[in-house]
């Protein structure tokens, strides 16, 4: 037997912390895991004899911190026992450090497996967000005076370098403490990743400068920092490197804290869907009406709802009738027409009619939490992009300190002096400082997304845009995405000799006017279009499922389906409505018969528009070399006439969410990369499992916080300018790395030849910055095709 079990991962600084912890749980006997460094989560499947505890203390030996993440139980009982083997976890972690006796084993049945306790997760994540914010500040208003008096020799005064120690010692100690504490930590576990680099680097450039001031010849009152191309051996004593130090300082901290606040959204999709429940029943007991927490639901329970109202929990009616809007499951606008021995989804809505319903399923195992766990699980399941400056990190930081090694051990051995020999080691950890690197991503990123959000297209980060590149299938929803989600009167046909078209609008439209159907709110629109004036309107009376009836300025009208309207008035179709139904059907549309005095008058087309702009979207998705494929929760009939409307060969219909997901994780076995653009509730487990999910930003928020771009207009025609210039900014990206470490590669050997001029390596470092800037602002002339 395994059990599931999920635990909140803190200390993880890159996708390679994350890879290591993985990489331990994996080790352990019975134990499968994936950890997600976007969400600080490890997911894993365990064996029965693996405890809470081992998990715990694994995850601590790595060098970082684990708890087990709490989920409301679905009944109390359930909650309290999971809560006893959480605190004994605890306990038994508290023994372990203090020295006393071994705590027993915590079985993982007896743990808690899921995503609630939100509130005190984002607290903390917000007081680390606050403590980095600070960090920020404070550091960039003291690294500035220092850049400029460093950089700028006409502006250096007697005692100058004294004032830039006082400005960039915190900055070098407090600000950079965030690295410093991250390099011991790596190092205890015998490895190295960019914080140590940075660490290094910038204690390395701090601790020489004040060996230069206390001990060299940097601290005398009249010292002025002259640029020349080439030092020479041994003459760091008088060169100061507290600008480096600085610099790197509030480079790396402002890229880490845009990092850490993009990292807030990813568990927004779980929120937003969970958040779509409702918050309380109307529980029936013994007759009496009680307005409960939906929490208190029990399976058996019975509870009403009336028009509007959510849904409580999933369950099957036992009295009423109504139109329940399932759009959150399937995604189409019809509501469902549901009576006596249906089931129902909690959270669906009835938009007219009173239900009595008997729950079935409560708690975590309602559709809705489902649906949120298969959000999660392909979040957690999606490849993890790793950062390209960590995976250059990976070769370039153990380089780096040995070649620093090398430095120090060969100029020991030949060179003049000991200071020779420590000043170019120094400057080889200097030079190979990554400053520019700091900028390379935040910069291309910022001015990418700026461009995008001035274009209506929003990309949530950096690891969105390695996908871009590969993407070779785009997966399309119908409704919300290639139409607009809204009915609209498709068509009408009447019977000539006896009414004209405007006539059977707004006759119509007076009788469909008391309803709240989304195809009568359709057929009201367009009747007002048409009609000339108010027409009376008497004893109106709704068929649910059926149709509607009144008395329209005298006249005795019927409005429904139309096998129940020939029933209602006692005459069949003529020839000619017939074949309008049967046309209708086969295009996927809803036909409504009207008639009256004895008549059928004619019939009116509904269906969902499709938007002017999607044949053409879809036109240049083919021309980007990309295969469209349309996945949508509608039937087979409207499927195929919307794709063959828009040019889509490939239909997949009556897909649930579980379907969507299935489908695009079968596109993936065969080897594609799929996108995924939706806009619905019940897109979001697919955008997420997708290698590159597109929302349309006229959606839902779980859909949009499910995907990895938003198109803000929510027109299909932004999809191919947001994989255009995602793939532009990765482009960007990719190239600034480039450079930002080619300058520093290239002064490497100066440096180990004690050459480097520190004003020199400044210089480099600033130089390749400005690159990196004006390499990044290029994508400012990015313009949609």
């Amino acid at each position: 037997m395994s059990t599931n079990l999920e635990l909140a991962v803190g200390g993880m600084t890159c996708s390679s912390c994350a890879a290591r912890v993985e990489k331990k749980l994996n080790r352990m006997p019975g134990v499968t895991a994936t950890v997600n460094y976007a969400t600080e989560k490890a997911t894993l499947e365990v064996a029965d004899d693996v405890t809470l505890q081992q998990l715990i203390d694994t995850v601590v030996a790595t060098g970082y911190t684990a708890e087990p993440v709490e989920r409301p139980a679905s009944s109390p009982s359930g909650s309290s026992s999971a809560s006893a083997a959480v605190a004994a976890g605890a306990q038994a972690s508290e023994a372990s450090t203090s020295g006393g006796a071994p705590a027993p084993m915590i079985p993982l049945g007896d743990a808690l497996t899921s995503v609630s306790g939100a509130g005190r997760a984002d607290a903390a994540h917000d007081s680390s967000l606050r403590s980095l914010r600070q960090r920020v500040i404070i550091s960039t208003l003291l690294t500035v005076p220092v850049m400029v008096l460093s950089m700028i020799p006409p502006l250096q005064f007697d005692n100058w370098q004294w004032l830039t120690l006082t400005l960039a010692a915190p900055v070098a100690v407090w600000g950079a403490w965030p690295f410093h504490r991250a390099a011991v930590i790596n190092a205890r576990h015998g490895a190295a990743t960019m914080d140590t680099l940075v660490s290094i680097g910038v204690l390395a450039a701090f601790a020489w400068s004040l060996y230069a001031l206390f001990f060299g010849g940097a601290g005398m009152p009249g010292l002025r920092m002259e640029f020349v191309w080439f030092g020479e051996p041994g003459a760091g004593a008088h060169e100061l490197y507290l600008e480096t130090a600085a610099a790197v300082t509030v480079f790396i901290l402002a890229g880490r804290y845009a990092e850490a606040r993009s990292k807030r959204s990813s568990i927004a999709a779980i929120r937003a869907l969970l958040q779509l429940g409702a918050s309380e029943a109307a529980l029936l007991r013994d007759g009496v009406e009680t307005r409960v927490p939906v929490a208190q639901l029990q399976p058996g329970d019975r509870f009403i709802v009336r028009p509007g109202e959510k849904i409580a929990t999933d369950g099957v009616v036992v009295e009423g009738a109504a139109a329940i809007d399932m759009s959150m499951l399937t995604g189409e606008p019809v509501p469902e027409e549901v009576s006596a021995g249906d089931t129902v989804t909690g959270s669906t809505i009835a938009t007219d009619g009173s239900l009595v319903v008997e729950a079935t399923r409560v708690g975590s195992e309602t559709a809705l939490a489902q649906m949120a766990k298969l959000v999660e699980q392909a979040q957690s399941g999606k490849a993890r992009v790793q950062r390209l400056a960590d995976r250059i990190s990976g070769v370039f930081v153990p380089i780096v300190l040995v070649l620093a090694v090398l430095t120090l051990a060969g100029w020991l051995l030949f060179g003049p002096s000991v200071e020779a020999a420590f000043t170019a080691a120094v400057a080889t950890l200097i030079i190979a400082c990554p400053c520019a690197l700091g900028l390379a991503t935040p910069m291309a990123l910022l001015v990418g997304t700026a461009r995008g959000s001035r274009l209506g297209i929003l990309i949530k980060g950096p690891e969105v845009l390695e996908s871009t590149r590969r993407i070779d299938t785009v997966l399309l929803d119908k409704t919300g995405t290639i139409t607009a989600a809204r009915m609209r009167v498709a068509d009408v046909t009447t019977e000539a000799t006896s009414t004209s078209r405007d006539e059977l609008l707004a006759v119509a439209a007076a009788v469909e006017h008391g309803s709240e159907h989304p195809i009568a709110r359709a057929i009201v629109r367009a009747g007002q279009e048409v009609a000339g004036g108010a027409l009376s309107v008497a004893e109106f009376s709704s068929v649910r499922g059926f149709g509607v009836r009144a008395v329209v300025d005298d006249r005795s009208v019927v409005a429904g389906r139309p096998a129940w309207v020939v029933e209602q008035l006692g005459t069949p179709l003529s020839p000619a409505l017939a074949e309008a139904v049967d046309a209708a059907e086969a295009a996927g549309r809803t036909a409504i018969a009207v008639g009256w005095n004895g008549v059928v008058a004619g019939v009116i087309e509904v269906a969902d528009a499709v938007r002017s702009t999607s044949p053409a979207a879809v036109e240049r998705l083919r021309a980007m070399g990309l295969r469209p494929v349309l996945a949508t929760g509608d039937n087979e009939r409207a499927a195929r006439a919307v794709a063959a409307e828009v040019g889509v060969e490939e239909v997949h219909a009556g897909m649930t969410p579980e379907g969507k997901l299935d489908l695009v994780r079968e596109l993936q076995a065969q080897g594609r990369v799929v996108a995924m653009v939706g806009d619905g509730v019940n897109d979001a487990a697919a955008l997420a499992a997708s290698d590159l999910g597109i929302a349309m930003g006229g959606g839902t928020d779980a859909a949009i916080q499910a995907g990895d771009l938003t198109l803000v207009h929510g027109d299909l025609s932004g999809v191919a300018d947001a994989i255009r210039l995602s793939r532009r900014t990765l482009s960007t990206i990719k190239s600034n790395l480039f450079w930002a470490f080619a300058y520093n590669v290239a002064a490497i050997p100066l440096a180990m030849a004690g050459l480097l001029n520190p004003l020199l390596a400044g210089a480099a470092m600033a130089f390749s910055s400005v690159f990196v800037v004006s390499n990044s602002l290029r994508l400012r002339r990015f313009k949609p095709a």
